[in-house]
């Protein structure tokens, strides 16, 4: 018997191996086997087939060296993995090595470990009550002992269920605010005794549950127009303003697939979203919610794993983009909230996949349905909506019926120009945050960088220090009181003069959230401020520590990238300041305008979520700007014909499906020579598709010079054709001696 094995290791799709006759009866598709490759190396592989054909090789087949464990994936997986590394240009055991908890790979150092923990409870000879009263008298010179089997009954819940339950050591010992030693004690008379367990590290909901929400007449009318688009189409698309409920139809949707005994798999963009959405979720649903996303442990993914996998439980799954490739049962419905986010595109490593995307697939191959959500949709899902691939239903007014906030444009050219704007906050929207503060009422401030300036230059000669790894210019982080590189994150010194000329007047260019903190506590010294960017939300209660503080009051600015432009629902947000719309629409992409429109309405809907109308003032230096005008009006449809018609103009997505390929080495010139000859080859069989190669706007990462090769194809065209193409011409690059080591990868779909 032979078996394809899938192994962490980006060389081939599979590799073939031979099963022992004594093992042939344990194997079977997904099950991890420990195999050697290469030599003195071992791995965990995934079993993709079984097959009887002996393969064409002058290499020893080798025999596997252990089966590690029964199938760890559900039939689906592997079909879902293969369209992965099909679409997605890269091998099989890349997805397995980024997808499956490392906690399962015997070659991991986070190999999976059961938690155990200390339980204590009555020793038998004390569970009658006559025996018990001995006990207590025999404890009356040792109060301390005393104490602590009192309180042990009592949190034990003892004397209302009328048995004596374990209780951890741990909880039994804050409670009662005694140690180590008065438990010992009571353990060496025989009393108590102490064991250990094996327990779960995933949290547990025990609370009632509370009936749905009513769903208001529009709600309700969304609601059946998206279950009667499902009737015809696999995708429904709901473009719901910010803050029209789509949350609770959600739920609503997901109350009707458990009813048939299937799953609901809940993707969000960001783990700063899953708090306030697990909160929801668990008051309907309790414990049949699990949430999975990168800031849990590597042992909790596991569990998370298996008890899908061994249906214990979970019929919900909420979670950010890895969550797809968990092994679901019976998937009944996937809603993708916030479709339009880039958060959904995996970057690095490979598969360098969509969420969204992907998700669409998977959902194809359990039978299920899947439901975007956004006040914002992505241009590629609202033209699909409008084409009728998929379904469309648009709820276009707020929960309540509470008026969308009144937007002001501020131009803060012309206020410098005249001086009436100093800092980095125009006059009007000083004003609007006083007056909020007065009523008691939140403010938030949006500035898409983070760090206190994006830049430092000199004032003589406009020298700007740079990464010696990256082709890029340093942020200044004044709280550090250093530069740092967000490519790569070196830290550098802030020089006190200028290397090049001597000069002392080192200064700063443009402005990030850790100034905007500085000057808000400038402002209004008594009021308390937080800042939501990746600075501040490194540990991982961060999210939910400063988002928990903003809902209960505790703070009154809170401060943020687009992070806080992602779903959050804060009830007391009167006002919202955009403090520089520019920056996000003069940088060089084609989606540059789409995804300044995205955020700039995103974060504005965070005004006025209740009964009271919210407000916003945009700051820009280009208030007649078409995008500005679209956001002023809240009118996405200007902004979709006025980008629908440039991408079909020069080729672009959702026209042409674009593919980037780049290629690394720390040879500029060796690089610059694979990119010509590769993109040569390639023109000669795609013609005018192939744009470049060129230099991208970062040329070097980490002393990897790049170049970049951009495909732009038909979306009707044979991606397995295409592949075979990519391949063949990949092959005869690093065959050539002088090019063995250049790095090259594929990102399809890029955003």
């Amino acid at each position: 018997m032979f078996i394809e094995v899938i192994l962490p290791v980006p060389l081939s799709d599979t590799y073939t191996y031979f099963v022992p006759a004594e093992m042939q009866n344990a194997i079977s598709p997904g099950c991890l086997v420990l195999v050697e490759f290469g030599k003195n190396k071992h791995y965990s592989g995934i079993v993709a087939f079984i097959h009887q054909i002996p393969p064409h090789s002058n290499f020893e087949i080798k025999p596997i060296v252990a089966i590690e464990s029964q199938s760890i994936l559900r039939r689906p997986q592997l079909r879902f993995w293969e369209w992965l590394s099909q679409y997605y240009i890269c091998k099989e055991g890349e997805v397995y090595k980024a997808v499956l908890p490392s906690g399962f790979r015997t070659e991991s150092s986070s190999k999976f470990v059961q938690k155990k923990e200390t339980f204590v409870r009555l020793t038998p000879v004390y569970l009658e009550e006559n025996n018990l009263s001995e006990a207590f008298n025999a404890l009356k010179k040792a109060p301390k002992q005393e104490k602590l089997l009192l309180a042990y009954l009592e949190y034990s819940q003892a004397f209302s269920n009328k048995e004596y339950k374990e209780i951890s050591k741990k909880e039994l010992l804050e409670k009662s605010g005694l140690n180590d030693a008065v438990l010992n004690g009571l353990v060496g008379k025989g009393i108590l005794s102490c064991y250990e367990k094996e327990i779960s590290r995933l949290k547990t909901y025990f609370h009632e549950l509370q009936p749905l929400n009513q769903l208001n007449s529009l709600q309700q009318q969304a609601c059946r127009e998206i279950v009667r688009s499902f009737r015809e189409k696999n995708v429904c698309l709901l473009h719901g303003v910010t803050a029209s409920g789509k949350t609770e139809i959600y739920i609503h949707l997901i109350n009707e697939v458990l009813k048939l005994n299937r799953q609901a798999l809940f993707l969000l963009p960001e783990i700063a979203l899953t708090s306030q959405i697990t909160t929801r979720l668990i008051q309907f649903f309790g414990d049949k919610v699990g949430v999975y996303h990168s800031k849990i442990s590597n042992n909790e993914r596991v569990e998370i794993w298996n008890n899908l996998l061994n249906d214990e439980g979970y019929q919900i799954i909420l979670g950010v983009r890895s969550s797809i490739f968990l092994p679901f049962r019976d998937l009944g419905i996937v809603i993708i909230d916030e479709e339009h986010e880039t958060s959904y595109k995996q970057q690095d490593p490979a598969p360098r996949y969509h969420a969204r995307n992907a998700a669409i697939m998977l959902a194809g191959m359990h039978g299920a349905k899947t439901l975007l959500g956004s006040a914002t949709p992505s241009l590629e899902s609202f033209h699909n909506a409008q084409t009728g691939k998929y379904g469309y239903v648009n709820l276009n007014k707020r929960f309540e019926e509470t008026e969308l906030p009144e937007t002001t444009v501020v131009d803060i050219h012309e206020l410098k120009r005249k001086k009436r704007m100093k800092g980095l906050f125009s006059p009007p929207l000083i004003e609007k945050m006083q007056s909020a503060l007065d009523n008691d009422e939140q403010i938030i401030l949006f500035q898409n960088r983070r760090g206190f300036a994006p830049a430092v230059y000199c004032k003589i000669c406009d020298w700007m220090p740079k990464c010696k790894y990256c082709d890029v210019g340093l942020t200044y982080h004044k709280k550090y009181n250093q530069l740092i590189c967000h490519y790569c994150g070196n830290t550098y010194g802030l020089p006190a003069v200028c290397p090049e000329c001597g000069n002392e007047e080192i200064r700063e260019r443009g402005f990030g959230t850790e100034k905007v903190e500085e000057e808000i506590k400038k402002l209004f010294p008594e009021v308390q401020v937080a800042r939501m960017d990746t600075d501040t939300t490194r540990q991982k209660t961060s999210f939910e520590n400063i988002i928990s503080d903003f809902e209960k009051g505790k703070t009154q600015i809170l401060i943020g990238t687009q992070m806080i432009s992602k779903g959050l629902d804060f009830g007391n947000v009167s006002l919202v300041g955009i403090l520089s719309a520019d920056s996000m629409m003069n940088f060089p992409d084609f989606r540059a305008h789409e995804r300044a429109y995205q955020l700039m309405a995103q974060v504005a809907g965070r005004a006025g979520r209740r009964r009271k109308r919210g407000e916003v003032i945009l700051q820009t230096t280009h208030p007649e700007h078409l995008i500005i005008q679209a956001v002023l009006r809240n009118d996405y449809r200007t902004m979709y014909e006025a980008q629908m018609e440039e991408r079909q103009l020069f080729r672009y997505p959702p026209f042409y499906r674009i593919i980037e390929i780049t290629l690394k080495h720390r040879s500029e010139k060796l690089v610059e020579d694979a990119a010509i000859s590769l993109a040569s080859d390639l023109k000669n069989v795609l013609g005018d598709r192939v744009l470049g190669p060129d230099k991208p706007v970062i040329g070097k990462i980490q002393m990897q010079h790049l170049r970049r090769i951009l495909l732009k194809i038909e979306t009707s065209a044979s991606l397995s054709t295409l592949r075979k193409i990519l391949e063949e011409k990949k092959a005869t690059l690093l065959s050539k001696t002088s090019f063995k080591y250049i790095i090259l990868q594929y990102d399809v779909d890029p955003v």
